[in-house]
């Protein structure tokens, strides 16, 4: 659990006013705990009003220790950061008014109907009476929750609830909204539902700040995003933009029987050739002419006697974005042998 009691270097610095000309923007945010970890290492960021931005990054970078420094729920050991123009440390409680979170833990009282729960929070910020039931059925209608508002929350799957909660982080219409992995754990389906969600609410006129570990999330939903690795932003962009950097394309080559270090030795010295991810049975050939290659290596596996079960181009992915920015692919645990990167 983190621990929000403590500023180790209580060194926050004033928000500029160039911080607070965006809807949200950080520079040189930092947060140690206890022991010296360091969480997020002097994070610089700026988002424009209206974007999707995109935090991507494994369990464990530093999203939910950056969101909930700007949320105002975790003091920075050091740095600035606004949102909606206003600092997280010395107006704390107006930046609270003026966003919606929607973190990871979803607390919902079981026993309350979903109808109950969005006119409790309306209540809580100051919308009573006919104001709260108009608001109320309108977030059930935005999150497709209508016909199940009067069934009690315990009722609910995993995609209703998430959908519930982020009506929640609605009712007082937000500038800002943090949604923290909404969609971690949800079946394809609920997912899908989310993502409509986020668009419909963007459209609306909302920043949206979204962590994620989700590659696809982030290029289908994301204007611009943030890669974070180690606490650490290592590459930004628009995912085209951090995409076309690559300045390549990716040949898959599945290889038959297993046999990786011979395919990989015979297709050494390919023109054109940037480099190789191995994996257990294919390889990832990283060169600046896919198609064009596709011939040569075709020749190299027949002369060699190799048998390829299938030969693929493709443009590279944020997988392959995050590959180079970090070492590693963000998907999963690799094993001993099975993703080397060979520099040709």
């Amino acid at each position: 659990m983190l621990d929000t009691s403590e500023n180790l270097e209580g060194t926050h610095i004033p928000a500029t006013d160039q911080l607070a000309g965006a809807a949200i923007a950080a520079r040189s945010l930092r947060r140690t705990f206890k022991g010296g970890i360091e969480a997020v290492r002097d994070i610089d960021l700026t988002v424009s009003a209206g974007e999707v931005f995109g935090f991507l990054g494994p369990n464990g970078a530093g999203k939910t220790t950056t969101v909930r420094m700007l949320c105002t729920l975790l003091p920075p050991t050091a740095g600035s950061a606004t949102v909606a123009g206003l600092d997280v440390v010395a107006d704390a409680a107006e930046v609270r008014r003026r966003i919606g979170v929607a973190l990871q833990e979803i607390g919902l009282d079981p026993v309350q109907t979903g109808r109950e729960l969005l006119e409790l929070q309306c209540g809580l910020y100051g919308v009573t009476g006919q104001r709260a039931r108009a608001r109320t059925h309108e977030l059930l209608e935005l999150v497709g929750l209508t016909e199940a508002a009067d069934r009690r929350t315990k009722t609910y799957s995993g995609g209703m609830k998430r959908r519930l909660d982020l009506a929640s982080a609605l009712v007082h219409s937000p500038g800002v909204l943090f949604l923290d992995e909404p969609t971690n754990g949800l079946d394809p389906a609920s997912r899908l539902t989310i993502w409509d969600e986020v668009r419909r609410i963007n459209a609306g006129g909302a920043t949206v700040f979204l962590t994620t570990q989700y590659l696809e999330e982030a290029d289908k939903l994301c204007d611009r995003l943030a890669i974070i690795d180690d606490g650490r932003i290592v590459a930004e962009g628009t995912p085209e933009q951090l995409k076309a950097e690559m300045g390549h394309d990716v040949v898959s080559v599945s290889v038959e029987g297993g046999n990786v270090a011979a395919t990989e030795a015979a297709l050494a010295g390919l023109p054109g050739l940037e480099r190789v991810v191995a994996e257990a049975d294919a390889l990832a050939l990283y060169v600046q002419d896919g198609a064009g290659s596709v011939a040569e290596i075709v020749r190299r596996l027949e002369r060699d006697q190799i048998r390829a079960g299938a030969i693929s181009v493709a443009r590279p992915t944020l997988d392959d974005v995050f590959l180079k920015a970090t070492g590693r692919r963000l998907e999963g645990q690799q094993q001993p042998g099975q993703a080397t990167e060979v520099k040709s």
